[in-house]
Protein backbone atom coordinates (compact mmCIF):
# COMPACT_ATOMS: atom_id res chain seq x y z
CA UNK A 1 0.00 0.00 0.00
CA UNK A 2 2.66 2.33 1.13
CA UNK A 3 4.74 1.35 -1.89
CA UNK A 4 1.76 2.07 -3.94
CA UNK A 5 0.82 5.79 -2.51
CA UNK A 6 5.04 6.39 -3.59
CA UNK A 7 4.15 5.41 -7.16
CA UNK A 8 1.05 7.51 -7.30
CA UNK A 9 2.80 10.94 -5.21
CA UNK A 10 5.80 10.06 -7.95
CA UNK A 11 3.55 9.89 -10.56
CA UNK A 12 1.55 13.32 -9.86
CA UNK A 13 4.98 15.33 -9.30
CA UNK A 14 6.60 14.25 -12.40
CA UNK A 15 3.10 15.26 -14.54
CA UNK A 16 2.89 18.51 -12.65
CA UNK A 17 6.57 19.44 -13.15
CA UNK A 18 6.47 18.29 -16.94
CA UNK A 19 3.01 20.46 -17.64
CA UNK A 20 3.38 23.95 -18.91
CA UNK A 21 2.68 25.18 -15.86
CA UNK A 22 5.51 23.70 -14.01
CA UNK A 23 7.84 24.08 -17.01
CA UNK A 24 7.01 28.06 -16.20
CA UNK A 25 7.56 27.56 -12.52
CA UNK A 26 11.06 25.82 -13.45
CA UNK A 27 12.18 28.71 -15.17
CA UNK A 28 11.20 31.43 -12.94
CA UNK A 29 12.94 29.72 -9.83
CA UNK A 30 16.07 29.57 -12.56
CA UNK A 31 15.46 33.51 -12.94
CA UNK A 32 15.03 34.19 -9.36
CA UNK A 33 18.30 31.83 -8.02
CA UNK A 34 20.29 33.46 -10.92
CA UNK A 35 19.13 37.16 -9.30
CA UNK A 36 20.21 36.31 -6.09
CA UNK A 37 23.60 34.77 -6.98
CA UNK A 38 24.25 38.04 -8.77
CA UNK A 39 23.37 40.22 -6.64
CA UNK A 40 25.39 39.30 -3.52
CA UNK A 41 29.08 40.06 -5.49
CA UNK A 42 27.19 43.83 -6.60
CA UNK A 43 26.19 44.00 -2.47
CA UNK A 44 29.48 43.49 -1.51
CA UNK A 45 30.43 45.56 -3.73
CA UNK A 46 28.52 48.42 -2.88
CA UNK A 47 29.08 47.62 0.97
CA UNK A 48 32.73 47.99 0.49
CA UNK A 49 33.51 43.91 1.68
CA UNK A 50 35.38 41.75 -0.37
CA UNK A 51 34.63 41.14 -4.01
CA UNK A 52 36.61 38.07 -4.53
CA UNK A 53 38.62 38.11 -8.21
CA UNK A 54 36.07 40.93 -9.28
CA UNK A 55 38.55 43.04 -8.27
CA UNK A 56 41.69 41.08 -10.25
CA UNK A 57 39.22 41.03 -13.29
CA UNK A 58 38.65 44.97 -13.15
CA UNK A 59 42.76 45.26 -12.33
CA UNK A 60 43.88 43.44 -14.80
CA UNK A 61 41.90 45.09 -17.75
CA UNK A 62 42.71 48.26 -16.20
CA UNK A 63 46.48 47.70 -16.71
CA UNK A 64 45.48 46.94 -20.30
CA UNK A 65 43.80 50.06 -21.44
CA UNK A 66 46.84 52.00 -19.55
CA UNK A 67 49.46 49.56 -21.83
CA UNK A 68 51.21 48.16 -18.50
CA UNK A 69 52.62 44.80 -17.92
CA UNK A 70 49.52 42.23 -17.02
CA UNK A 71 51.58 39.65 -15.56
CA UNK A 72 53.93 40.68 -12.93
CA UNK A 73 55.15 39.20 -10.00
CA UNK A 74 53.74 39.62 -6.23
CA UNK A 75 54.58 37.27 -3.62
CA UNK A 76 56.55 35.30 -5.26
CA UNK A 77 53.36 34.84 -7.74
CA UNK A 78 51.64 35.81 -10.80
CA UNK A 79 48.12 37.62 -9.21
CA UNK A 80 46.57 36.96 -12.85
CA UNK A 81 47.41 33.62 -14.02
CA UNK A 82 45.32 33.28 -17.19
CA UNK A 83 45.77 33.26 -21.07
CA UNK A 84 46.70 37.03 -22.52
CA UNK A 85 43.55 37.03 -24.64
CA UNK A 86 41.60 36.92 -21.34
CA UNK A 87 43.17 39.91 -19.84
CA UNK A 88 41.91 41.77 -23.42
CA UNK A 89 38.66 40.74 -22.84
CA UNK A 90 38.50 41.92 -19.22
CA UNK A 91 39.83 45.34 -20.44
CA UNK A 92 36.44 45.93 -22.40
CA UNK A 93 34.92 44.88 -19.57
CA UNK A 94 36.46 47.16 -17.30
CA UNK A 95 35.47 50.50 -19.31
CA UNK A 96 32.24 50.20 -18.02
CA UNK A 97 33.59 50.58 -13.86
CA UNK A 98 33.88 48.08 -11.37
CA UNK A 99 30.44 47.95 -10.36
CA UNK A 100 29.66 47.98 -14.23
CA UNK A 101 32.36 44.97 -14.96
CA UNK A 102 30.61 42.70 -12.07
CA UNK A 103 27.33 43.54 -13.36
CA UNK A 104 28.32 42.20 -16.82
CA UNK A 105 30.60 38.71 -15.95
CA UNK A 106 27.03 37.86 -13.47
CA UNK A 107 25.11 38.20 -16.37
CA UNK A 108 27.50 36.47 -18.67
CA UNK A 109 27.28 33.55 -15.94
CA UNK A 110 23.70 33.68 -15.85
CA UNK A 111 23.16 33.47 -19.69
CA UNK A 112 25.93 30.88 -19.48
CA UNK A 113 24.13 28.49 -16.92
CA UNK A 114 20.71 28.46 -18.72
CA UNK A 115 22.90 27.52 -21.93
CA UNK A 116 24.80 25.06 -20.26
CA UNK A 117 22.03 23.55 -17.88
CA UNK A 118 19.91 23.35 -21.95
CA UNK A 119 23.09 21.94 -23.87
CA UNK A 120 23.76 19.01 -21.49
CA UNK A 121 19.37 18.22 -21.92
CA UNK A 122 19.90 18.19 -25.41
CA UNK A 123 23.18 16.09 -25.46
CA UNK A 124 22.02 13.26 -22.94
CA UNK A 125 18.26 13.48 -23.92
CA UNK A 126 19.69 12.92 -27.99
CA UNK A 127 17.14 15.39 -29.28
CA UNK A 128 16.69 19.29 -29.73
CA UNK A 129 13.48 19.76 -28.05
CA UNK A 130 13.86 17.94 -24.16
CA UNK A 131 10.43 17.79 -23.04
CA UNK A 132 11.37 16.35 -19.30
CA UNK A 133 11.62 18.88 -16.52
CA UNK A 134 14.04 16.60 -14.60
CA UNK A 135 16.62 16.81 -17.27
CA UNK A 136 16.96 20.78 -16.52
CA UNK A 137 16.65 20.84 -12.88
CA UNK A 138 18.47 17.70 -11.26
CA UNK A 139 21.89 18.30 -12.59
CA UNK A 140 21.81 21.99 -11.88
CA UNK A 141 20.64 21.32 -8.76
CA UNK A 142 23.65 18.56 -7.92
CA UNK A 143 25.96 20.93 -8.59
CA UNK A 144 24.31 24.30 -7.70
CA UNK A 145 27.24 24.59 -4.82
CA UNK A 146 29.89 24.98 -7.79
CA UNK A 147 28.06 27.03 -9.84
CA UNK A 148 27.13 29.45 -6.65
CA UNK A 149 30.76 29.71 -6.03
CA UNK A 150 31.73 31.04 -9.78
CA UNK A 151 29.54 33.60 -8.95
CA UNK A 152 30.55 34.39 -5.57
CA UNK A 153 34.54 34.31 -7.09
CA UNK A 154 33.85 35.58 -10.20
CA UNK A 155 35.22 32.56 -11.88
CA UNK A 156 34.40 31.90 -15.77
CA UNK A 157 34.15 27.85 -15.57
CA UNK A 158 30.67 28.03 -16.67
CA UNK A 159 31.43 29.78 -19.49
CA UNK A 160 33.93 27.52 -20.64
CA UNK A 161 31.06 24.64 -19.98
CA UNK A 162 28.87 26.49 -22.24
CA UNK A 163 31.20 26.85 -25.05
CA UNK A 164 32.34 22.59 -24.69
CA UNK A 165 28.81 21.68 -24.47
CA UNK A 166 28.34 23.53 -27.78
CA UNK A 167 31.38 22.10 -29.61
CA UNK A 168 30.45 18.40 -28.37
CA UNK A 169 27.09 19.51 -30.41
CA UNK A 170 28.75 20.74 -33.31
CA UNK A 171 30.74 17.76 -33.64
CA UNK A 172 27.53 15.67 -32.79
CA UNK A 173 25.82 17.86 -35.89
CA UNK A 174 29.31 17.24 -38.15
CA UNK A 175 30.07 20.80 -37.48
CA UNK A 176 34.27 20.65 -36.87
CA UNK A 177 35.36 24.15 -37.71
CA UNK A 178 32.91 25.70 -35.25
CA UNK A 179 33.32 22.99 -32.30
CA UNK A 180 37.78 23.55 -33.06
CA UNK A 181 36.60 27.28 -32.59
CA UNK A 182 34.46 27.25 -29.33
CA UNK A 183 37.10 24.83 -27.86
CA UNK A 184 39.94 27.15 -28.94
CA UNK A 185 37.54 30.15 -27.27
CA UNK A 186 37.50 28.58 -24.14
CA UNK A 187 41.28 27.80 -24.12
CA UNK A 188 41.89 31.46 -24.56
CA UNK A 189 39.82 32.15 -21.33
CA UNK A 190 41.65 29.37 -19.47
CA UNK A 191 44.01 27.09 -20.50
CA UNK A 192 42.66 23.51 -19.65
CA UNK A 193 40.34 23.04 -22.02
CA UNK A 194 42.90 22.09 -24.63
CA UNK A 195 43.25 18.87 -22.98
CA UNK A 196 40.38 17.88 -25.41
CA UNK A 197 42.84 18.24 -28.24
CA UNK A 198 44.01 14.72 -27.22
CA UNK A 199 41.04 13.48 -27.78
CA UNK A 200 40.40 15.27 -31.05
CA UNK A 201 43.36 14.24 -32.36
CA UNK A 202 42.47 10.21 -31.35
CA UNK A 203 38.95 10.55 -32.67
CA UNK A 204 40.76 12.16 -35.95
CA UNK A 205 38.66 15.37 -36.01
CA UNK A 206 41.21 17.29 -38.29
CA UNK A 207 39.47 19.79 -39.35
CA UNK A 208 38.48 20.21 -35.70
CA UNK A 209 42.15 20.14 -34.79
CA UNK A 210 42.60 22.05 -37.59
CA UNK A 211 39.92 25.25 -36.72
CA UNK A 212 41.53 24.73 -33.03
CA UNK A 213 44.40 25.82 -33.68
CA UNK A 214 44.35 28.39 -36.25
CA UNK A 215 41.92 29.87 -34.03
CA UNK A 216 43.68 29.83 -31.22
CA UNK A 217 46.57 31.53 -32.84
CA UNK A 218 44.65 34.11 -33.94
CA UNK A 219 43.24 34.93 -30.47
CA UNK A 220 46.60 34.61 -28.86
CA UNK A 221 48.60 36.48 -31.41
CA UNK A 222 46.87 38.60 -33.96
CA UNK A 223 43.79 39.74 -32.04
CA UNK A 224 45.75 41.11 -28.85
CA UNK A 225 47.88 42.75 -31.87
CA UNK A 226 46.24 46.09 -32.16
CA UNK A 227 46.27 46.33 -28.90
CA UNK A 228 49.25 45.66 -27.19
CA UNK A 229 51.37 45.66 -30.41
CA UNK A 230 53.02 43.04 -31.75
CA UNK A 231 56.61 42.91 -29.42
CA UNK A 232 54.47 43.51 -26.35
CA UNK A 233 52.03 40.72 -27.65
CA UNK A 234 54.55 38.24 -28.45
CA UNK A 235 56.02 39.36 -25.01
CA UNK A 236 52.80 38.71 -22.85
CA UNK A 237 52.86 35.48 -24.68
CA UNK A 238 56.24 34.45 -23.57
CA UNK A 239 55.56 35.30 -20.01
CA UNK A 240 52.43 33.70 -19.44
CA UNK A 241 54.38 30.34 -20.57
CA UNK A 242 56.97 30.59 -19.10
CA UNK A 243 55.08 31.92 -15.52
CA UNK A 244 52.60 28.91 -15.81
CA UNK A 245 54.20 25.60 -17.77
CA UNK A 246 55.80 24.85 -14.71
CA UNK A 247 55.65 21.87 -12.26
CA UNK A 248 58.04 21.23 -9.58
CA UNK A 249 58.08 20.15 -5.79
CA UNK A 250 56.52 23.11 -5.01
CA UNK A 251 53.65 24.04 -6.89
CA UNK A 252 52.10 23.95 -10.51
CA UNK A 253 52.62 27.03 -12.42
CA UNK A 254 51.68 30.09 -10.07
CA UNK A 255 49.75 28.68 -7.70
CA UNK A 256 52.61 27.31 -5.29
CA UNK A 257 50.71 28.21 -1.77
CA UNK A 258 47.70 26.30 -3.49
CA UNK A 259 49.00 23.95 -5.63
CA UNK A 260 48.94 20.79 -3.30
CA UNK A 261 45.76 22.35 -0.46
CA UNK A 262 42.87 21.13 -0.07
CA UNK A 263 41.31 23.58 -3.07
CA UNK A 264 43.25 21.66 -5.48
CA UNK A 265 40.98 18.68 -6.08
CA UNK A 266 43.07 17.68 -9.70
CA UNK A 267 44.82 13.88 -9.39
CA UNK A 268 47.77 15.99 -9.03
CA UNK A 269 46.77 18.09 -6.11
CA UNK A 270 44.77 14.97 -4.69
CA UNK A 271 48.08 12.62 -5.14
CA UNK A 272 51.09 15.25 -4.04
CA UNK A 273 48.71 15.74 -0.85
CA UNK A 274 48.25 12.16 0.10
CA UNK A 275 51.55 10.94 -1.05
CA UNK A 276 53.93 13.86 0.00
CA UNK A 277 54.57 15.16 3.57
CA UNK A 278 53.25 18.46 1.77
CA UNK A 279 51.09 21.21 3.67
CA UNK A 280 47.87 20.65 3.01
CA UNK A 281 46.54 23.96 4.26
CA UNK A 282 49.07 25.91 3.33
CA UNK A 283 48.57 29.70 2.82
CA UNK A 284 50.30 33.44 2.90
CA UNK A 285 49.82 33.85 6.43
CA UNK A 286 51.92 32.15 9.17
CA UNK A 287 49.44 29.13 10.21
CA UNK A 288 49.86 25.44 11.66
CA UNK A 289 50.88 23.24 8.56
CA UNK A 290 48.13 20.42 8.13
CA UNK A 291 49.63 17.20 6.69
CA UNK A 292 46.56 14.55 5.07
CA UNK A 293 49.75 12.59 4.03
CA UNK A 294 49.31 8.07 4.15
CA UNK A 295 53.18 7.91 2.93
CA UNK A 296 55.98 10.01 2.00
CA UNK A 297 57.03 9.22 -1.23
CA UNK A 298 59.87 11.05 -3.60
CA UNK A 299 58.28 13.72 -5.68
CA UNK A 300 59.62 11.42 -8.79
CA UNK A 301 57.99 8.18 -7.71
CA UNK A 302 54.37 10.51 -7.01
CA UNK A 303 54.96 11.75 -10.57
CA UNK A 304 55.52 7.80 -12.02
CA UNK A 305 51.99 7.01 -9.78
CA UNK A 306 50.42 9.66 -11.32
CA UNK A 307 51.20 8.75 -14.85
CA UNK A 308 50.03 5.44 -14.09
CA UNK A 309 46.94 6.53 -12.80
CA UNK A 310 46.64 8.98 -16.25
CA UNK A 311 47.77 5.95 -18.70
CA UNK A 312 45.36 3.46 -17.37
CA UNK A 313 42.19 6.35 -17.56
CA UNK A 314 43.37 6.84 -21.13
CA UNK A 315 43.53 3.32 -21.76
CA UNK A 316 40.16 2.38 -20.01
CA UNK A 317 38.75 5.43 -22.24
CA UNK A 318 39.74 3.91 -25.29
CA UNK A 319 38.63 0.45 -24.81
CA UNK A 320 35.20 1.70 -24.00
CA UNK A 321 34.20 4.35 -26.60
CA UNK A 322 32.94 2.77 -29.62
CA UNK A 323 34.02 2.74 -33.20
CA UNK A 324 32.49 5.31 -35.19
CA UNK A 325 30.49 3.61 -37.52
CA UNK A 326 28.24 2.09 -34.08
CA UNK A 327 28.46 5.77 -32.62
CA UNK A 328 24.53 7.00 -31.59
CA UNK A 329 23.56 9.84 -29.81
CA UNK A 330 22.94 8.04 -26.30
CA UNK A 331 26.59 7.00 -26.74
CA UNK A 332 27.87 10.02 -27.78
CA UNK A 333 25.73 11.57 -24.36
CA UNK A 334 28.16 9.11 -22.21
CA UNK A 335 31.80 9.59 -24.05
CA UNK A 336 31.29 13.38 -23.79
CA UNK A 337 30.68 12.99 -20.16
CA UNK A 338 33.59 10.83 -20.03
CA UNK A 339 35.63 13.16 -21.36
CA UNK A 340 34.68 15.97 -19.41
CA UNK A 341 35.50 14.29 -16.14
CA UNK A 342 38.81 13.09 -17.62
CA UNK A 343 39.54 17.09 -18.10
CA UNK A 344 38.53 17.41 -14.43
CA UNK A 345 40.56 14.83 -13.03
CA UNK A 346 44.05 15.13 -14.82
CA UNK A 347 44.23 19.14 -15.31
CA UNK A 348 47.36 20.18 -12.78
CA UNK A 349 44.69 22.77 -10.86
CA UNK A 350 41.40 22.29 -10.49
CA UNK A 351 39.20 23.96 -7.82
CA UNK A 352 35.98 23.61 -6.77
CA UNK A 353 34.34 25.80 -8.69
CA UNK A 354 35.42 23.77 -11.97
CA UNK A 355 33.15 20.88 -11.08
CA UNK A 356 29.82 22.47 -11.92
CA UNK A 357 30.96 20.65 -15.29
CA UNK A 358 29.60 17.72 -13.49
CA UNK A 359 26.51 18.84 -15.18
CA UNK A 360 26.71 16.17 -18.28
CA UNK A 361 27.60 13.42 -16.16
CA UNK A 362 24.76 14.13 -14.13
CA UNK A 363 22.70 14.58 -16.98
CA UNK A 364 23.35 11.89 -18.53
CA UNK A 365 22.55 9.95 -15.40
CA UNK A 366 19.18 11.30 -14.94
CA UNK A 367 18.31 10.67 -18.86
CA UNK A 368 19.16 6.62 -18.12
CA UNK A 369 17.44 6.54 -15.22
CA UNK A 370 14.35 8.27 -16.15
CA UNK A 371 14.57 5.83 -19.17
CA UNK A 372 14.72 3.27 -16.54
CA UNK A 373 17.77 1.33 -17.63
CA UNK A 374 18.90 -1.68 -15.80
CA UNK A 375 21.78 -0.24 -15.12
CA UNK A 376 24.41 -0.02 -12.18
CA UNK A 377 24.99 3.44 -13.07
CA UNK A 378 22.09 4.77 -10.23
CA UNK A 379 24.64 3.14 -7.59
CA UNK A 380 27.90 4.61 -8.97
CA UNK A 381 26.28 7.95 -8.88
CA UNK A 382 24.88 7.43 -5.35
CA UNK A 383 28.03 6.49 -4.13
CA UNK A 384 29.45 9.73 -5.79
CA UNK A 385 26.75 11.75 -4.03
CA UNK A 386 27.57 10.56 -1.03
CA UNK A 387 31.41 10.72 -0.92
CA UNK A 388 30.52 14.77 -2.10
CA UNK A 389 27.32 15.24 0.83
CA UNK A 390 30.30 15.48 3.56
CA UNK A 391 31.76 18.98 1.99
CA UNK A 392 28.60 20.43 2.96
CA UNK A 393 29.30 20.48 6.37
CA UNK A 394 33.26 20.01 6.55
CA UNK A 395 34.18 21.31 3.31
CA UNK A 396 38.04 21.53 4.00
CA UNK A 397 38.31 17.88 6.29
CA UNK A 398 36.33 16.35 2.49
CA UNK A 399 38.40 18.52 -0.05
CA UNK A 400 41.77 17.66 1.74
CA UNK A 401 41.35 13.90 1.11
CA UNK A 402 40.10 14.82 -2.63
CA UNK A 403 36.34 14.07 -1.93
CA UNK A 404 35.33 15.57 -5.26
CA UNK A 405 38.14 13.86 -7.10
CA UNK A 406 36.85 10.26 -5.69
CA UNK A 407 33.18 11.31 -6.99
CA UNK A 408 34.54 12.22 -10.14
CA UNK A 409 36.64 9.09 -10.63
CA UNK A 410 33.07 6.85 -9.05
CA UNK A 411 31.46 8.78 -11.85
CA UNK A 412 34.22 7.63 -14.45
CA UNK A 413 34.19 4.36 -13.73
CA UNK A 414 30.03 3.65 -13.60
CA UNK A 415 30.08 5.72 -16.98
CA UNK A 416 32.48 3.22 -18.53
CA UNK A 417 30.85 0.52 -17.73
CA UNK A 418 27.46 1.92 -18.85
CA UNK A 419 29.09 3.02 -22.06
CA UNK A 420 30.86 -0.61 -22.27
CA UNK A 421 27.57 -2.23 -22.33
CA UNK A 422 26.06 0.10 -24.81
CA UNK A 423 29.35 -0.63 -26.97
CA UNK A 424 28.28 -4.76 -26.68
CA UNK A 425 24.25 -3.73 -27.47
CA UNK A 426 25.10 -2.18 -30.59
CA UNK A 427 27.33 -4.96 -31.74
CA UNK A 428 25.02 -7.37 -30.82
CA UNK A 429 22.39 -5.92 -33.04
CA UNK A 430 24.74 -4.88 -35.71
CA UNK A 431 25.80 -9.02 -35.81
CA UNK A 432 22.07 -10.05 -35.39
CA UNK A 433 21.40 -11.96 -38.96
CA UNK A 434 18.64 -9.74 -40.91
CA UNK A 435 15.03 -11.14 -41.13
CA UNK A 436 13.84 -11.89 -44.67
CA UNK A 437 11.14 -10.27 -45.96
CA UNK A 438 8.67 -13.15 -47.28
CA UNK A 439 7.08 -11.71 -50.98
CA UNK A 440 3.78 -12.70 -51.20
CA UNK A 441 3.01 -11.33 -54.84
CA UNK A 442 4.40 -9.32 -57.40
CA UNK A 443 2.92 -6.01 -58.74
CA UNK A 444 2.22 -6.09 -62.15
Amino acid sequence: MKESAAKVGWAGLDRGLNSPTGFRALIWIFIITAIVFSAVPLLHYFRGRSIMDYKLWYDTGTHVLAGHEIFFFRSGKYDFMYPPPCALFLAGASLLGQAGLILLLVAINSVAWFYSARLVAILAAGQRHVKNAWLYLIPSLLVIVYIWSSYHLGQANLVLLALMLGAFLALRGKREIFAGALVAFAAAIKAFPIIAIVYLIYRRYWSAVASLVVALAFLLLVLPAPFRGLEQTWHDLEKWSAGMLKYNAVGVGQRPMRSYTWKNQSLVGVANRLLRHVDADAASAPHTPVYANFADFKFATVNVIIMSITVALGILFIVVIPERAMRTAESDAIEFALLILMILMLTPLSFGYFFSWLMLPFAVVTQRVLARRDSSILWWSVAALAILAPALLLPRVAQTYGNVFWAALLLFIGLSIELLRCKRESRHISAAPAIPIPQVGRFP
